[in-house]
This record gives structure tokens, C-alpha cells and sequence, in this order.
């Protein structure tokens, strides 16, 4: 006859961090599916994004949507694979979150409104992911 582990030996997970971390994932794939539309318009419409400066870090616009669809498609598959409960996704989650914070900051002359929601976005998933390490990891 088989035996359960006592709730004494196996922590379970604090419930705050469980929250925390599918909040996480949810801003992951809502907001990699907004940057890759972000990069379908930016390469279906070359003149819907204008520049208003003159900025020191500029490219062009179609370049720009391939590399927002690009990224667009990894956040919203890393978001998928931690609502799974894959490990590996929350060391790519904050890879792919920091990496999108560099990319919306030179995105700022095309788009500065919503790069900076973005960056805030990806600032928390970078928090919560980080943060709640140890309790999460037995879920």
C-alpha cells in the first residue's frame, strides 16, 4: 500500500506567489500578442508609425515589426509554457521580459505612450518572476 507524504515534509506554495506568478504569465501572452500585432502594423503600414525627433538610436520602421512580431511570439509562447509550470519559462520570462524593455526603449520615438506601458509591463514580470522563486517551485 502506497503512502502520502505528510504535509509537514512537502511545502506547499504560498497562494499570493501562485497568483502572482499566473498574473505574470497572463501580462506575458497579452502582452506578447499586442507587441506582435504592434509589428503586423508597423509591416503593413510603414507610415502609421511617425517619428516626431530626432533620435540618436533610429531604424526603420519595417525592421522594427519583424522584430516586435519576433518577440511578440516568444513572450506569448514563455507565457503559455508558465502557465504550464515549466522552470525553464521564468528563467526565459525574465530574459524575454528584459530584452523587451530594451526594445520598447528604442521604440519610444515611433511609439513613446505605449512603449512606456510596455516597459512598466514588463518591469513586473521581471519583479514577480524573480521575487517568488523559492515558492513557487514545488507547484
Amino acid at each position: 500500500m502506497a503512502t502520502r507524504q505528510s504535509n509537514a515534509t512537502t511545502p506547499r506554495p504560498n497562494g499570493l506567489a501562485v497568483g502572482a506568478i499566473t498574473a505574470a504569465a497572463v501580462v506575458l501572452i497579452l502582452a506578447g500578442a499586442v507587441e506582435a500585432m504592434q509589428g503586423v502594423v508597423a509591416l503593413a503600414t510603414n507610415e502609421f508609425y511617425v517619428v516626431t525627433q530626432r533620435w540618436l538610436f533610429q531604424f526603420d520602421v519595417s525592421a522594427w515589426g519583424w522584430v516586435h512580431v519576433l518577440i511578440g511570439l516568444i513572450i506569448a509562447a514563455t507565457g503559455v509554457a508558465l502557465l504550464m509550470g515549466a522552470f525553464w519559462a521564468r528563467v526565459l520570462g525574465v530574459v524575454i521580459a528584459s530584452l523587451s524593455v530594451v526594445v520598447n526603449f528604442l521604440w519610444l520615438p515611433y511609439y513613446p505612450v505605449w512603449a512606456v506601458i510596455v516597459i512598466a509591463f514588463d518591469v513586473f514580470v521581471i519583479w514577480v518572476l524573480t521575487v517568488n522563486g523559492q515558492e513557487i517551485k514545488n507547484v
